[in-house]
């Protein structure tokens, strides 16, 4: 008489390696307002202790890792990832296991995706997507921003279940890709206002769609369709005009406002002027513009450092970003 076989609980992958009791000792640790010295005891993936060793008995079965001479810093928190993201006929290399382990062994320990509902989809389906995606592979800590694509009285409505059922309180909008996710002014003033009614924090791509979409069809008609013609669609005016327009609409509807992928001098002075004067305003620049410029890059080359916004063709960008993040 055959019998069937007991059934196995899957561990989830990001578990299957994990060790119960890690114990780290003389370590330089780390933090944003100081450096000290102490161990860590780590229990099922807390932190249970720092301080001196002789203030702990540490229990038994314990993986001990000398770190002297070491620093120990927290883990990285990446605010802005696109794991599997479908966009444009193509798919992201990188899913959430395979980007996740990446980040865990590049020291980031958390990431933010984001999802991005398609025009006329619901909130809280796409957000089901995400999470079916996500859930079964990711390896460290993750949330979500959640990209507001399309306008209506049920993505308002779908806003306020995000913000007090599902743990979203950061909604994306876009000023470009237009006819895609593109926003006009006054949905991204309805957007705003939603937003801080519900005590959200408001996310901005900021370019002129309408003046992309216009270079791009110069550029086409003149026969221009290499990765050059990318940057030549977006200069850096047009990233300026739209930080500049989403500082000022944000401070008009009083809602906290980061604007992301900063990737030139002038946006980055528009934000500064803009902390200065008082508005509530965040910027966050790319590893990609602090790290490079387009400057010396082989034509053949550029459609490897094809950002958007564009890295920008001044050698100097780079230290000015550097400059503003200090």
């Amino acid at each position: 008489m055959s019998t069937s076989p007991k059934p196995v609980k899957k561990v989830p992958i990001h578990l299957q390696s994990a060790q119960n009791r890690v114990y780290i000792k003389n370590g330089q640790i780390v933090n944003h307002d100081r450096t000290f010295k102490a161990d860590i005891y780590i229990e099922d993936g807390t932190i249970k202790f720092v301080g001196s060793s002789s203030d702990i008995v540490i229990p038994g079965g314990v993986r001990v890792i000398d770190a002297g001479g070491r620093l120990i810093i927290p883990g990285g928190i990446d605010p802005h990832t696109h794991m599997q993201l479908k966009f444009g006929g193509t798919v992201a290399v990188d899913d959430f296991y395979h980007g996740t382990k990446a980040a865990i062994a590049g020291g980031t320990t958390t990431i933010i995706d984001f999802v991005l509902p398609d025009k006329g989809e619901s909130l809280v389906e796409a957000y089901d997507k995400w999470r079916a995606w996500a859930d079964p592979k990711v390896c460290c800590d993750y949330a979500f921003h959640v990209g507001i694509t399309w306008w209506s009285k049920s993505v308002a409505d779908e806003m306020r279940i995000m913000c007090e059922e599902l743990g979203i309180n950061s909604f994306k909008m876009f000023m470009a890709y237009k006819g895609l996710y593109q926003l006009n002014d006054t949905e991204l003033l309805d957007a705003f206002e939603r937003i801080r009614s519900l005590g959200g924090v408001a996310q901005v791509h900021a370019e002129n769609g309408d003046v992309i979409a216009k270079n791009v069809g110069k550029l086409l008609a003149a026969g221009i369709t290499g990765p050059e013609g990318h940057e030549l669609s977006r200069q850096e005016e047009v990233e300026a005009e739209a930080v500049n327009r989403a500082c000022i609409l944000a401070h008009q509807m009083k809602v906290p406002l980061y604007v992301t992928s900063i990737t030139c001098k002038s946006s980055a002075e528009i934000i500064g002027r803009a902390r200065r004067s008082g508005y509530c305003v965040f910027g966050e620049t790319l590893a990609s513009s602090i790290g490079r410029s387009m400057n010396g890059v082989r034509k053949q080359d550029q459609v490897l450092y094809t950002t958007s916004p564009p890295i920008r063709e001044s050698a100097e960008t780079p230290r000015q970003l550097m400059k503003s993040l200090a």
